[in-house]
This record gives structure tokens, sequence and C-alpha cells, in this order.
């Protein structure tokens, strides 16, 4: 198959001639999102690569995080809950803005995360999302001991069940079961999104915090993160992804278990050697950097090629091979027409990189 693409790529680089000296033909007019993200290219300057294998291979380029800090850029949409900025070319920052509260999840942040992932998902301008939080934590319980709660602002969020309205119990219950149906699907907005999403770990990764990252397609962490799936402690099962999830993130189904039945924590070394996180960085600013570098390295390849990746992945992971055989041979039977091909091939030829190819927005 690959060989077969190559050949046409060869084929079709006549009709290419000269590709390089001409502007890219502009997309079909694409309608706007609710909140268009135009990322500002950043100024130039030489690339520090993170720490873990393939680094090397990142071919982007990067700033100091202190001159990144004083050049950011204004949010490209207001939030209570979160903030969202350009941090690199095609390459959005979402990060979880509560730090007084020690980013603990509110009523407002569900409904706020899932906004901004189904806008992301929309923006043809972003082709990578980086998640970080604000702060000392990723995200735990607001005051008192950081593994006290589950990640959620437990007065807010309980103040918000007791509402639940019902004429008797089995409408209540029916009304109940709407309302959890929704906190699920603000975490499935990251895995429905098209554009993968980094998940930047720092300090405590509380209940909540590991249902959020679950659904994230990368997962990296500090030295000193930790996580835990905590909702055993305050007398509930975790329902919005991390039983659901986790088992096919981490390689044995026993630690799962253990983890989810005890609420033990677990140390950013245990975390990486069963695969919840693959890199581990030393403090918050490479953590950062790092996942910056990565996400600049996603932006930098076809759009179509990278979208269609995170599909197929996805759809993969809940059906059995034969099938998404059968799905990714009917998705690329479109695909597989892209220009991003003949445009990859000669870029190849001559030497060059992804980031070197004018790709057309999606």
């Amino acid at each position: 198959m690959a060989a077969a693409l190559v050949a046409a790529g060869l084929r079709g680089l006549r009709g290419l001639r000269g590709l390089r000296g001409r502007r890219t033909p502009s997309p079909s007019p694409v309608p706007p999102s609710p909140s268009p993200v135009t990322p500002s290219p950043p100024p130039g300057g030489s690339r520090r690569p993170g720490d873990g294998p393939g680094a090397a291979a990142l071919r982007v380029p990067a700033r100091p995080m202190a001159a990144e800090a004083a050049a950011r850029p204004s949010p490209v949409r207001s939030f209570e809950t979160l903030r969202v900025t350009p941090e690199r070319d095609r390459v959005l920052h979402v990060e979880l803005h509560r730090p007084e509260k020690r980013n603990a999840m509110s009523v407002a942040f569900w409904r706020e995360m899932a906004e901004c992932f189904r806008d992301v998902g929309r923006d043809p301008s972003c082709r990578a999302v980086v998640v970080s939080g604000a702060g000392k934590i990723f995200t735990a319980v607001p005051g008192g001991d950081v593994g006290a709660g589950a990640g959620i602002d437990l007065v807010e969020m309980g103040s918000e069940f007791l509402r639940v309205e019902g004429e008797d119990a089995a409408r209540k219950a029916w009304n109940l079961r709407q309302k959890i149906r929704e906190f699920q699907e603000t975490f499935s907005a990251l895995e429905k999104c098209p554009k993968p999403v980094i998940a930047a770990v720092h300090g405590a990764c509380v209940g909540a915090g590991v249902d959020l990252i679950s659904a994230c397609d990368i997962r990296y962490c500090t030295q000193d993160a930790w996580f835990q799936v905590k909702e055993v402690d305050i007398g509930l099962a975790a329902d919005v992804g991390t039983l659901q999830r986790l088992p096919k993130i981490v390689g044995s189904q026993s630690l799962v278990n253990e983890l989810a039945f005890t609420a033990r924590k677990m140390m950013a070394p245990e975390a990486q050697s069963c695969g919840l996180v693959s890199r581990v960085f030393p403090d918050k600013e490479t953590l950062l950097r790092g996942a910056l570098d990565v996400a600049s390295a996603i932006a930098a390849r076809s759009p179509v090629a990278v979208q269609g990746t995170k599909v197929n992945l996805v759809y993969a992971r809940d059906h059995p091979v034969p099938e998404s055989l059968r799905y990714v041979a009917t998705w690329n039977m479109s695909m597989l027409q892209t220009e991003d091909i003949l445009k990859s091939v000669q870029a190849a030829m001559e030497k060059k990189g992804p980031e070197d190819v004018p790709f057309s927005k999606l």
C-alpha cells in the first residue's frame, strides 16, 4: 500500500512542477466557529528539546519559557474556569484556571470544557491542544488536604445533584441519570475532538482529574506528580470515564482494580512504568515546553493525516480488528485523494520536513 502511494505520488509530481513557487489554492470557505481562533506565529528561536526518546525528531522552533510568558497572547475566548491561548502556531493551550480553588471542577467548568472542545474541533486554525492546570497543582479539592476530595468542587457539585427533581423515585433517577450523562459528555468532548490533545500534569491529579486525562491522547507529567482514583473515598464509583478508559490505557487490569478499590496514590515513576504517562519532566516549566514542542510537531503534519489517525485510533480501541480495518478502508477511500500526499512526497524528495509543506486548513 505504501509503495503504491509513493508511486502515485511520483507520477503526480509532474503536475506539481513549480508548486513551491505558487500559492496553495485556498480551501472552500468554512463557516466560522462560535469562538474563532487565529493564533499568531511565535518569533523564531533555537529549539530546546524535551526529555525522553524521540525528542530529536521534533523539528520545530521553541522559545524559552520566560520569553513565552512575557509574550503570552490574550485569551481567545473568555471563560470563567478556563484560560485558552494560542501559545504556538496552530497550537492552543487550554489551562484549568481556578488556582485559588486548586482547579477543582465547578458546575461552570463542566459546561465550559465541553463548549471549549466543541469549538476547538470546528476551528480550522487549530491542529493540536495542550491541557494543563494553573497554579501549584493540576486539580484537587479546594481547601484542606489536597487528596480529601475527588478533584471536584464538592460544595457546588453536591448542591447541583441535590437539586435534581422528580415526582417519584423513578423520575428523579431518570433526571439524575441525564445529569450524569451531561458530565460524561464533557470529557468525551476531548476524545471526540479530532485534534490531538496532550495532557500536561503537575502536582496532584485527583479523582475527576484522572477522568479528564484518560480522555486525552497523550499524557506527560512532572516528577513530583501523583494520581489518585479517589471516588471510593467519598462513597461513589467513578462515573465520568476513568473506569471505562483507564483499563485500556494501563496494561494491567489488576493494577487498575487496585487503584480504583483502594484510592491509593500512584506516583510519577509508577505512572510512567504502567503506561499512564509516556514522559516525565523535571518541573512544570520543562513539562509545558516539552508538551508544546510535541504539539507543534503534530501541528506541522498534514491535518488530514493526523486527524484521520486520531479518529481511527479511537475507533480501533473500541472495535474488533476486522471491523476497524473495514472502517479505515472506507475512511481512506476518500482521504487518499488528498493533495497532502503529493505535497509530502515532493517535500521528502527535496529533503524537507513536514514543517516546510504548506498544508491547507481542515
